[in-house]
């Protein structure tokens, strides 16, 4: 199974507040299914790891270690990868609950504002619905810090695609 949907410590989650959504966590089933995806992906190499995950949203980890900028500071575009990924795999199981399997998302805007950064520990995005539709799907994704400081606020839109 690969790093990134290897069941996860429950610890970073409850270490580190923020609101997270109540959604269920990422059953063995659905590890299974997206671990073949995952191999050899950005996922993968940044560490990012999915606690829970439902349409409606959920929650991803992952380490400030190795995916910092020069300056030893947590780089914006990780940060951006966590939120979007986390925002993506709520849209897929959107787009599955509206179109059927075989449905796919994609996403098509990506906003974030950062606020402060972090040098050290992990961080935990926490992904909530802005608006669940058939055909677009749209999330807010907090990031933060260990210490429950918002890091950064990302806005993600999604286009849900029927199967082909």
């Amino acid at each position: 199974m690969s790093d990134s949907l290897r069941t996860p410590d429950p610890s970073p989650a409850a270490s580190v507040p923020g609101g997270a959504p109540s959604a269920p966590p990422v059953s063995d089933e659905l590890r299974e299914h997206f671990a073949p995806l995952l191999q050899g992906t950005l996922l993968e190499r940044c560490g990012i790891e999915l606690l829970t995950l439902d349409a409606g949203g959920g929650t991803a980890t992952m380490p400030v270690q190795g995916n910092t900028q020069p300056a030893g500071l947590l780089h914006g575009g990780a940060t951006i990868a966590l939120a979007e990924s986390i925002a993506s795999f709520a849209a897929l199981l959107q787009a599955r609950a509206a179109h059927g399997d075989g449905a796919q998302a994609v996403g098509t805007s990506v906003s974030a504002l950062h606020h402060r950064s972090a040098r050290s520990g992990r961080v935990l995005a926490s992904c909530t619905p802005l608006h669940l539709g058939r055909q677009v799907a749209n999330y807010q994704v907090d990031v933060h810090d260990e210490q429950g400081g918002l890091l950064s606020t990302v806005s993600v839109a999604t286009q849900l695609l029927p199967p082909r």
